[in-house]
């Protein structure tokens, strides 16, 4: 006998609470909004929890409701599914979801109705989020997921754009939107290819069939590679990854809890979760594997280095959310699937963690987020401080922090890739310098040295309320004890419970080479990778420490230095202008001139409609002259009328 389960709730709660706040929340109390917003994220959440503990001896648990759709021989089901790869995804949604929203209670407290629309409309669009990432993240087939994932691209835009008046923001969210749109076509295109080669898009008959089939040559362009790039095509928009992600940094606009959730738990995660979940097809497709883990590596180093030099504080953690899901991209690259939804879920934390401290000096500093405007804030902000330099030390990957187990994770394994394996790694552990350096470079100028914003900024900075400071500790202690759940076995024999937890996930999957111990050296080379990394991550400390904290006139002299190249990172190597340029120009005027002003308004407007217009009003001017009334030229007409006839049929004849 099956278990009774109730995986429905756990979205629909979310949906309750976006409908009752969206409805009615206009006529509700501030109180009364954030209650009806907590109650139904915390209820979802326990409820994950529960079912997850209660069920994960019997995984994997499908719950079947009703059919959706019935066309010929395509049938969608509304079919959830918890194993544990969903289980994993949907603790993460909920138990961060549910601190981000704890934090916005406090932080938008003063949020003015008026100007921007109020505080019911951003708990609305909120709790939506919540309800479309775990439509995606417990769909049992690729409709229901496709549902999900648009359904956050849809809030994205929605909450990116919160201040509509504000004309980056309306920008910004224009810009999120069109941009996944994109990626999406692919994914549309992926969808249809699978179900004209497997006849459904259920998740278990397609992997079933897809495992019996033989993993097509790495350089050549079977279906099955075909397939996974326009998957991949689309999770390049969803996650940011080159050439899609562009619209990250600019998602700053909105509200920093609706950074925080794009950026840490939900929304960037998708691609990362969709091709984890779709491992059988990609693993047979090693060409396409190949693509990943090369755009993976190349996005990560990428924006990296643009993080380096940008000034404004969330900027610098959008660039790192780019650099770290680039870690996760080629972490399934190289077929280790596992490691990218570890580092996945130890991100989530500190990721969070880091975007809720912004916006905490964001609240202090009356909405300044200019790093070189700071200064010496911990002693200001001592709860702020310390769980912004635990992030911080998780990301570095400094041992004994989550990232330290996560990214040492993906270095090893892209070691061993037999695909360029060695490059790929050497990427990853320039990007963990990289990483390191512009983590601590905000740590030093916003936190250390001397004040730089002013005695009236000074005296008004202060640490932020209980409400905004909980969530904070909660998140830094899931910073600090998350990696714990995968221990490498160099140390004390390693601990492997979460890669075991998702074995049977992956269990089918072809990793055409990853193996644990795939080169020579075994754990002894394992821990001579990983004291490199901890090696290049204290470099990067150090040099932040001499350049923006010893000395902060270093800075400023190597900006003069190497002006060249810090005109070229900050301004993000120009590519928004070239992608204007190529791209958005070109489309303005086909869409101006060509679309509009010869297409619609010349030809349809003009000799369609004004046109045709026109000449049945010339006739009708032209022959009203023959209705004048008088019965004498009407008995003309009519004999001119006979003799046309007769001259015809005489003519004819």
């Amino acid at each position: 006998m099956e278990p009774r389960t109730y995986l429905w709730l756990i979205p629909i709660l979310p949906l309750l609470g976006a409908t009752l706040n969206g409805v009615l929340g206009r006529r509700f109390s501030r109180a009364a909004v954030s209650a009806i917003a907590l109650l139904s994220t915390g209820l979802s959440c326990a409820l994950a929890i529960f079912e997850v503990v209660t069920l994960s001896d019997v995984f994997p648990i499908i719950e079947r409701h009703f059919t959706w759709i019935q066309a010929g021989s395509l049938r969608v089901g509304y079919d959830l599914l918890l194993d544990p790869l969903s289980s994993v995804m949907v603790l993460v949604v909920t138990v961060v979801g549910l601190l981000i929203h704890i934090y916005s209670v406090g932080y938008m407290a003063h949020e003015e109705g008026p100007n921007f629309g109020g505080f019911y409309r951003f708990f609305s669009y909120m709790n939506l989020f919540m309800f479309a990432m775990l439509t995606l993240v417990l769909a049992n087939n690729y409709v229901l997921m496709f549902v999900g994932w648009e359904g956050v691209g849809l809030c994205s835009y929605l909450l990116i754009g919160f201040y509509f008046r504000k004309q980056s923001a309306s920008d910004a969210g224009k810009k999120a939107f069109i941009t996944n749109r994109i990626g999406d076509f692919g994914l549309t295109l992926g969808l249809f290819s699978l179900f004209w080669m497997f006849g459904t898009l259920d998740y278990q008959p397609i992997f079933a069939r897809a495992a019996a089939m033989p993993v097509e040559p790495l350089h050549q362009f079977g279906a099955l590679t075909i397939i996974t790039l326009l998957l991949f095509i689309g999770a390049t928009g969803k996650s940011a990854q080159i050439p899609l992600y562009v619209w990250l940094p600019d998602a700053m606009e909105g509200p920093t809890p609706v950074s925080a959730l794009i950026h840490a738990a939900t929304m960037v995660t998708a691609g990362v979760y969709m091709m984890a979940r779709s491992n059988v097809l990609f693993s047979h497709a090693p060409t396409t594997l190949l693509i990943v883990a090369v755009i993976g590596a190349i996005t990560a180093l990428f924006a990296g280095t643009m993080g380096l030099v940008q000034r404004d504080m969330k900027r610098i953690l959008a660039y790192s959310t780019i650099s770290q899901l680039g870690y996760m991209f080629l972490a399934c690259g190289v077929g280790a699937y596992a490691a990218g939804i570890f580092h996945l879920m130890t991100h989530a934390f500190f990721k969070a963690l880091l975007f809720l401290a912004a916006g905490s000096v964001m609240h202090a500093m009356r909405g300044e987020l200019d790093i070189f405007k700071m200064g010496g804030l911990r002693k200001k902000m001592a709860t702020t401080y310390w769980t912004f330099l635990i992030a911080s030390l998780a990301i570095a990957g400094i041992p004994g922090f989550s990232g330290f187990f996560s990214k040492d994770e993906i270095l090893w394994r892209a070691f061993n890739s037999p695909e360029y394996g060695r490059l790929l790694w050497a990427v990853g552990w320039i990007t963990a310098g990289l990483t390191a350096l512009y983590m601590f470079r905000i740590v030093f100028v916003a936190f250390h040295g001397e004040f730089r914003g002013g005695d009236e900024a000074w005296h008004h900075a202060h640490e932020s309320p209980r409400v905004i400071r909980v969530p904070l500790v909660l998140l830094a202690v899931g910073a600090l004890l998350a990696g714990y759940v995968q221990v490498p076995k160099f140390i004390f024999g390693g601990v492997e419970k979460f890669s075991d937890f998702l074995a049977p996930v992956f269990a089918s999957t072809t990793t055409h080479g990853v193996a644990e111990t795939a080169v020579n050296g075994g754990h002894h080379l394992e821990l001579g990778l990983t004291a490199l990394s901890v090696l290049i991550a204290l470099a990067g400390i150090g040099i932040a420490y001499l350049v923006f904290r010893a000395k902060p006139e270093r800075a400023d002299l190597l900006e003069q230095k190497l002006k060249p190249l810090h005109s070229l990172l900050f301004h993000k190597y120009w590519i928004d202008e070239l992608y204007s340029t190529l791209f958005i120009r070109p489309i303005q005027f086909l869409s101006t001139w060509v679309l509009w002003k010869i297409v619609d308004l010349f030809v349809i407007d003009g000799l369609g409609v004004n046109g045709s217009g026109f000449v049945v009003r010339g006739l009708g001017r032209g022959l009203r002259h023959l209705q004048s009334g008088r019965v004498r030229a009407y008995a003309g007409w009519v004999v001119l009328g006979a003799v046309l006839i007769v001259a015809f049929l005489v003519f004819k004849v």
